[in-house]
């Protein structure tokens, strides 16, 4: 028996991937354990426990931003993040960790090499958080989803994914899916979404402009967010819904993608072999621009700023881009080249090689 401490998360995009990587370990051989190790505030404290894995608590130990008095208590929180992890790993027999970054990750990392357990690291953004920066100078390997990823001896490895997502038929599910939202199966299909809560830019945009898409030929599936305000013409072929919990159903219907590019999104989408145009969300440090830049160079995507896009933007770029159906085919082709269906199994893979090292 293996026992397996996954490490990371904070926000949907860290634990998502843990969560596909625990999956796919308990797939393999139920015998073996695994644990996750995440902080009492993160996404991880309702998820892991919900999908059934025990979850380890470490607290959440921000690396100091400026000298101020937390910067001179950060040591001796430090230290016992790391020490309360150490523990963890010898009472368990923890025999490998992987980290996917976010709080947990870091003093993961640092328990790990402390006790002489090998350590995995995945990073899941093209643009790598602090964390696992650190983590890769001392990793016995390193995954990375987007090639270019600059993280030290990162290997493209692409996404851990949903099973309901590396499982899909698209072609077979796609008349159950246009019944399920109203839509014709044999008209070409704009999916629009921009997140669990929307994203008002997108929703703006395509609020503005949905007839012309309709005139288009096409039907627009359009998915506003729970907190939209914007209200449905209720026409046929234009689906408004705030949220779904079948993103499956979604990406089975469409032959063209507009959202924001969060890598979860970006690795799905090119996975699954559908074109988008991403509107990266402008605030952070520029890592969702950087995410989609592997499917842009191979031609599977493009990119509008989100300042750019309105509804004008849609009439001059997304339009033509409808009516051209042999240049969409030639998208579909390119991101099915980019994107893969194995993150998991090659994550794995990694965490077996760590462990016959």
């Amino acid at each position: 028996m293996t026992t397996y401490l996954l490490a990371g998360g904070g926000t949907a995009g860290h634990v998502n991937p843990l969560l596909a990587v625990a999956d796919g370990l308990r797939a393999r051989d139920a015998a073996d354990e695994i644990l996750v190790l995440g902080t009492r505030e993160g996404l991880e404290s309702r998820l892991v426990p919900e999908r059934g894995y025990e979850l380890l608590v470490v607290d959440k130990v921000p690396f100091p931003r400026r000298p101020d008095g937390y910067a001179l208590r950060f040591p001796a929180k430090w230290r016992k993040a790391v020490g309360d992890v150490r523990r963890d790993i010898r009472e368990r027999g923890v025999d490998v960790v992987l980290g996917v970054g976010g709080y947990a990750a870091a003093p993961a990392y640092v328990a790990a090499r402390r006790e002489g357990v090998p350590f995995v690291v995945h990073e899941a953004n093209a643009r790598p958080g602090l964390a696992n920066v650190l983590g890769a100078r001392r990793a016995a390997s390193v995954g990375v989803a987007f090639d270019g990823t600059p993280l030290k001896r990162g290997e493209v490895v692409g996404m851990p994914l949903r099973p309901e997502i590396v499982d899909l038929d698209r072609a077979a599910t796609r008349p159950a899916a246009a019944e399920h939202f109203g839509l014709d199966p044999e008209r070409p299909t704009l999916l629009v979404f921009g997140g669990s809560l929307g994203a008002r830019r997108l929703n703006d945009a395509i609020g503005g402009s949905w007839q012309e898409v309709l005139d288009a030929g096409w039907q627009l599936l359009h998915i506003t967010g729970e907190r939209s305000d914007l209200a449905d013409p209720g026409v046929a072929g234009y689906a408004v819904r705030r949220y779904i919990d079948r993103m499956d159903l979604a990406f089975a219907v469409a032959d063209l993608i507009v959202s924001r590019s969060g890598a979860s999104t970006v690795s799905e989408v090119s996975a699954l072999g559908i074109p988008a145009v991403y509107v990266p969300y402008p605030v952070g440090n520029g890592e969702q621009r950087l995410n989609a830049a592997s499917a842009v160079a191979a031609g599977a995507a493009a990119v509008v700023d989100d300042a750019a896009f309105t509804a004008e933007k849609v009439r001059t770029d997304v339009l033509p881009l409808l009516r051209h159906r042999d240049r969409i085919a030639r998208m579909a082709r390119a991101a099915a080249g980019v994107g893969t269906r194995r993150g998991t199994e090659n994550v794995i893979a990694h965490l077996d090689r760590a462990l016959g090292a």
